[in-house]
């Protein structure tokens, strides 16, 4: 007997290696190639032309190929192999970003140990996931580098990084992404680069002159815009009561068509680009650079970006804001009445609704993308609204707010647009907002709380955190994981509202 279930052992593990090897030899990599030639380039997968029609971002990838996208990108690799795996399944490539140490965060691209952890990581990232067939590009970082591009020991870096992805994997090329190109910093990727094979390029309210702009840079290299979208708040200039002014919803869709026409269909070195943001996010407000609402709601840039893709806007379209206007004066006593008026319209005469929202204006913001929480908002304010307007009794506490309105159909589609109003008086200190309980400080959802992880201290390089953690969270999908790789010296990580705040700026809760 002892016999018989040894060779039955034996069979059976052999059929698991054969079935080991097939499975292997199906997760095939596709060959994709930069082509140049005479001041033009073309990317090529598996031979053919392969334009990139992608976004960044966490909505749904199914809408994304409904809408005639490709591809997606990412900014880590943490969850590439769900990312890979869902892409293949919907004929969607992935432009696979694997994050680097940023010099704004306090990471020194001359420290040794530091970038032998970080060579050993990205090593082991593009072994892990050469041969998916999903697999488009490596991006190597994303705005890792100083504001001017000067510090050659970044690019140094990078390029010994792309080195060793070549040789590891010879059949993708290797970009690395940068926050515009202003400064020195398309000079010295050309100087101190030459294994990168793709720029990408960050760039919002300076993207219609990219082409122009890239040329004057000395670019030859190829390029794809990583990032494109409303101008951001860096690049708006506060208005009259110190409020950044927002553009609508389907002022937003114009400004991707016009970036889109000019930078990336418009130029012979593009290979084309990932629009941000195809999801929802707290950037300066909930609906600055999102394509969506929290709740899937489309707006108007994913219409003007299935256009630009398909050649055709889809079939049914989202509703327009024409006008959203404050009645009187934007400073106003604490407990003011105000009134606000609202033009919307659908392009198929859906039936619509709309929704206000009342919030305090964040005021201070995060930088390079960094999570911001959402500032409170004030339900009960309101006194009347629909789809023509508003009264609403501004709060009693000083500070500046902003009056959104939400506009949905019955299709999926919305509209958005707010107005900014400061209440009189001097703005109130922390002690003076209670916290409601219960206090949520982390959850699943990662949407709407009170504190973000801003002010990281220490050896701030060596801290990796991952709120959307899935090895054994306690309970429910995720739980957030911190992890220290340095060997000495410490780190830390603090919840701060408003972000960035170490007890000098108004706001906070009282506990």
């Amino acid at each position: 007997m002892a016999s018989s279930h040894s060779s039955l052992s034996i069979a059976f593990l052999r059929s698991i290696s054969v079935i080991a090897m097939l499975t292997h030899s199906l997760a095939a990599p596709v060959d994709v190639k930069v082509a140049t030639e005479a001041g033009s380039a073309r990317l090529l997968r598996n031979g053919e032309p392969y334009f990139v029609k992608g976004v960044g971002g966490d909505a749904s990838l199914e809408a994304l190929a409904r809408a005639g996208g490709n591809s997606f990108r990412t900014w880590g690799d943490e969850k590439l192999d769900g990312q890979l795996a869902a892409a293949q399944k919907l004929g969607l490539t992935v432009t696979a970003g694997i994050w680097l140490g940023q010099v704004r965060q306090g990471f020194d691209w001359t420290d040794a140990a530091s970038l032998e952890r970080q060579m050993a990581h990205v090593r082991a990232t593009v072994e892990k996931h050469k041969d998916s067939p999903a697999l488009l590009i490596w991006a190597l970082g994303n705005e890792m580098e100083d504001p001017t591009g000067s510090n050659a020991a970044v690019w140094l870096a990078i390029d010994s990084l792309a080195r060793m992805v070549k040789q590891i994997d010879p059949h993708h090329p290797v970009m690395t992404v940068i926050a515009e190109i202003g400064g020195q910093k398309v000079q010295n990727i050309h100087k101190f680069c030459p294994d990168i094979d793709i720029i990408g390029i960050n760039s919002y309210a300076g993207a219609p002159s990219l082409p122009e702009r890239y040329q004057k840079a000395g670019g030859t290299k190829p390029y794809i815009v990583t990032e494109f979208g409303p101008p951001g708040i860096w690049e708006v200039k506060k208005n009259g009561i110190g409020a950044y002014t927002e553009p609508s919803s389907t002022e937003k869709a114009e400004i991707y068509r016009r970036v889109y026409n000019s930078a990336i269909v418009g130029s012979k070195l593009c290979l084309g680009s990932y629009a941000f943001l195809w999801g929802q996010k707290q950037e300066a407000t909930s609906t600055w650079f999102s394509m969506f609402l929290k709740d899937g709601t489309r707006l108007a840039p994913v219409d003007a970006i299935e256009d630009l893709w398909s050649g055709k806007p889809p079939a049914d379209r989202c509703p327009a804001i024409s006008s959203m206007k404050l009645e009187g004066a934007d400073t106003v006593d604490p407990g003011a009445t105000v009134t606000l008026t609202l033009q919307a319209t659908d392009p198929e005469n859906d039936p619509m609704k709309a929704e206000w929202i009342v919030q305090r204006d964040a005021g201070e913001f995060g930088s390079g993308g960094d999570n911001e929480q959402a500032p409170p908002t004030f339900p009960k304010a309101i006194l009347s609204a629909d789809l023509k307007g508003a009264k609403i009794v501004m709060p009693g506490e000083p500070g500046l707010y902003r009056i959104f309105a939400i506009v949905r159909d019955d299709h999926g589609g919305g509209a958005t647009a707010n107005e900014p109003i400061r209440v009189k008086g001097d703005a109130a200190p922390a002690a003076s907002r209670k916290a409601a309980l219960p206090l949520i400080v982390y959850d699943e959802d990662g949407h709407d709380l009170p504190y973000a992880p801003a002010g990281w201290m220490g050896d701030a390089k060596a801290i990796k955190l991952d709120p959307a953690c899935t090895a054994k969270p306690h309970t429910g999908k995720t739980c957030m994981r911190c992890d220290f790789t340095a060997a000495t010296g410490w780190g830390g990580v603090v919840w701060q509202s408003p972000a960035n705040d170490w007890g000098d700026r108004p706001g906070g809760f009282n506990l």
